[in-house]
């Protein structure tokens, strides 16, 4: 697999991008105060900051989506000049790209109907061979493997299959070479052999002249592919250092606490006396009352579709129950969880209006004390609950389908993948509060890419092809038991 192309007409020492001294106010919230950074060709930036911190706005004013309110942005290479295009047109022109967590394919679109968009010199007569040629490429490049036809209608790929696709769209070869790649939270819906592909895939971009900024809240990624670590907090560039600079704890205290620890060892301890078997699928994935229940595995061997098996057969009622069964968290957002309509408010208290509503009027007050105390106990970080879920950050929105789930009295909580771009704190304090809500009796099955969250639960049920291949419980519950089991059923096949 040959590298990009790119040093050929980049200088690996160049800047690509300069800020000067920028200001973004929306009214009078200063979404960023004074950042000031040099982003030069072979570089990867690693961006981190707990959820709220500023990094969208930040990179949104790097790709020239906004423009901003005080200070300069400067391109290397762009074709014209600062006064007679728009922001976003001076960055497409300097070769800037960005991969967003709320993924941008259109979904009633092919793979190579998707790459066209953003293709605009693509000729216009047999323009599907070349579009299909490209994106190809660029997904073997990235994701040797890969398995996605290039004619696959992007709504029918799984999630980790739909950021696959746009991560390789952002790296192929157009009519602007790539010189910067913007990548937001790009292995959260990713398992950990794919995610591998992506950062060695990084390194061979930034080795060939290429730069990167990295946006992630699995810092053992951002040490491992970073060249510099650039913290930010409260929309200010708090530290930036080179990546050898920092130790693990030290990048945690830089970021900053933004939710209460708690008890957190005494939620450790707290174990409830399991109770009688509450959940049986017929892959034979089953959970007791007050159990943590992992589902581990790579990504899309079934274990999401066995948790809207089980869902769906408990809660397929047009009638809604005073005390539902069981409750869901959706890792896709987008497509299974946020009303991109209603408020904050709204999407919070969802599942909880029943318990608080008479003859279908709903007791708003009551509803707003549950939603303040839940922004509160989970660190949504938002001006007014009023405000439109879409004005959050991605973190942020996941928060808010954590608390709607939370808050409601359903006894089994179904997580397919749930924390995907929620920062580091808070997922300290999630694990804590389902460990607390597990001791009083409640039980939760949790599927996640993220071998740290599975590591939390009681039993691990390790899917392969659609089926189980391993049950871990207590002390086998570890990473190479997972992964072990996740490919030891295709060898005994071969």
């Amino acid at each position: 697999m040959t590298p990009p192309d790119i040093s050929t007409s980049a200088d690996l020492s160049a800047p690509v991008v300069e800020l000067n001294d920028v200001h973004m106010a929306f009214g009078p919230v200063q979404a960023l105060s004074g950042a000031s950074l040099t982003i030069r060709a072979g570089e990867c930036i690693g961006l981190v900051g707990h959820n709220g911190a500023g990094k969208s706005t930040f990179v949104n004013v790097v790709n020239g989506r906004l423009t901003p309110t005080g200070g300069a942005v400067s391109y290397t290479g762009e074709q014209a000049p600062q006064d007679q295009v728009r922001n976003s047109a001076r960055a497409h022109s300097a070769g800037i790209r960005s991969v967003f967590q709320e993924l941008s394919l259109c979904p009633n679109l092919t793979v190579l109907e998707n790459l066209r968009i953003p293709y605009s010199t693509m000729p216009r007569h047999r323009w599907r061979s070349l579009a299909r040629t490209t994106v190809i490429e660029a997904l073997d490049a990235v994701f040797p493997d890969h398995g996605i036809s290039a004619h696959a209608l992007v709504g029918d790929l799984s999630i980790a299959e739909r950021q696959m696709v746009e991560i390789a769209i952002a790296f192929s070869k157009r009519d602007h070479d790539a010189r910067l790649v913007i990548l937001d939270e790009p292995t959260s819906s990713l398992d950990v052999s794919i995610a591998r592909q992506l950062l060695a895939h990084i390194r061979r971009f930034c080795a060939a002249g290429g730069a990167v900024i990295f946006i992630s809240h699995m810092l053992g990624e951002v040490f491992e592919v970073a060249s510099r670590i650039v913290v930010m907090k409260d929309g200010r560039i708090a530290e930036a250092r080179e990546t050898a600079d920092f130790t693990h704890d030290d990048l945690v205290e830089a970021m900053g606490h933004v939710v209460p620890e708690g008890d957190a060892a005494q939620a450790a301890e707290a174990r409830a006396e399991l109770g009688p078997e509450v959940a049986r699928l017929p892959s034979g994935l089953s959970a007791r009352q007050g159990e943590i229940v992992g589902l581990a595995g790579l990504a899309g061997h079934g274990q999401a579709e066995a948790l809207a098996q089980f869902f769906l057969s408990r809660s397929s009622k047009w009638r809604a129950d005073d005390r539902p069964e069981v409750v869901f968290v959706a890792g896709d957002r987008a497509r299974d969880g946020v009303l991109p309509l209603w408020s904050i408010l709204r999407n919070l208290s969802l599942a909880t209006l029943k318990e608080f509503s008479r003859r279908g009027i709903v007791n708003r007050t009551a509803e707003a004390a549950l939603a303040q105390d839940w922004q509160q106990r989970i660190g949504i970080r938002a001006d007014k609950l009023t405000d439109p879920i879409l004005s959050l950050s991605g973190g942020n929105q996941q928060k808010v389908l954590f608390a709607r789930a939370l808050a409601s009295a359903a006894p089994i909580v179904v997580m397919d993948d749930p924390m995907r771009g929620v920062d580091v704190g808070t997922k300290k304090e999630v694990y804590r509060m389902i460990r607390s809500e597990a001791a009083t009796g409640r039980t939760f099955l949790w599927y996640s890419t993220e071998t740290d969250e599975i590591l939390e639960c009681d039993r691990v049920f390790v899917f392969r092809n659609g089926d189980i291949s391993a049950e871990l419980t207590g002390a086998d519950i570890t990473a190479e038991n997972m992964l072990r089991a996740s490919f030891e059923m295709q060898e005994a096949a071969e």
